[in-house]
């Protein structure tokens, strides 16, 4: 087996390993994982907005920086999407400085082409994410005013809450998939440094997901 087929594989078994520990642990200890912790302080907040008589200042404040942020991360994608592109028209000439005299020459492209083929696909993603990411948080903006009555009020907090947790999720799938890039630029490099940059992205993300006490 290629030893970059070899570090890819165990690299994407070491994440997706973590991802199903922490399906699990969330499931069966949701209290120790920030994401059920996110959700119900979002939660709260719009409770707390929805019956605030200052609920359009709070609201706007809040709900413009998650877009900033949002929109901020979204254009960054769409830059290093670009920038991927660009370096594709490189492969060949940095592969033949890399593997000059290697007997597989043509094979070792087609991998460069895949690393960044993996990479520009890891970008793009993130776009989608952040792009969906700065639609729900529109939604919020217009639902989060609406005067509540005793004929929408369940529905539409309800409804509202939905929106900003799909929202804050989207944002998140998008930060973590920008985490995934780290391994696949390093992947460039070597397949030691493939490895050696999931685990320690993983380490990471343990800490990242736990519950402060």
């Amino acid at each position: 087996m290629s030893p970059d087929i070899f570090a890819f594989t165990v690299s994407a078994l070491l994440i997706l390993s973590y991802y199903l520990y922490l399906n699990r642990r969330s499931r069966f200890k949701p209290n120790s994982c920030v994401y059920s912790l996110n959700a119900t302080i979002r939660e709260l907040w719009v409770h707390m907005v929805m019956q605030s008589d200052k609920k359009d200042i709070l609201a706007i404040q809040t709900l413009r920086n998650s877009l900033m942020a949002a929109n901020f991360m979204a254009s960054t994608a769409v830059l290093l999407i670009i920038s991927s592109l660009s370096l594709s028209e490189k492969v060949g000439e940095w592969a033949g400085q890399f593997y000059s005299s290697s007997i597989n020459h043509d094979i070792m492209i087609q991998l460069w082409r895949i690393k960044l083929g993996l990479l520009l696909f890891d970008f793009s993603v993130a776009f989608f994410c952040f792009a969906m990411a700065v639609r729900f948080f529109n939604h919020v903006g217009y639902m989060i005013n609406l005067p509540l009555d005793e004929s929408n009020h369940p529905l539409l907090a309800k409804q509202t809450i939905a929106y900003l947790n799909r929202a804050g999720i989207y944002y998140t799938r998008g930060t973590r998939t920008f985490f995934f890039s780290l391994p696949i630029i390093m992947w460039i490099f070597g397949p030691a440094f493939l490895m050696l940059t999931s685990l320690i992205l993983v380490g990471q993300l343990y800490i990242l997901d736990k519950v402060s006490k």
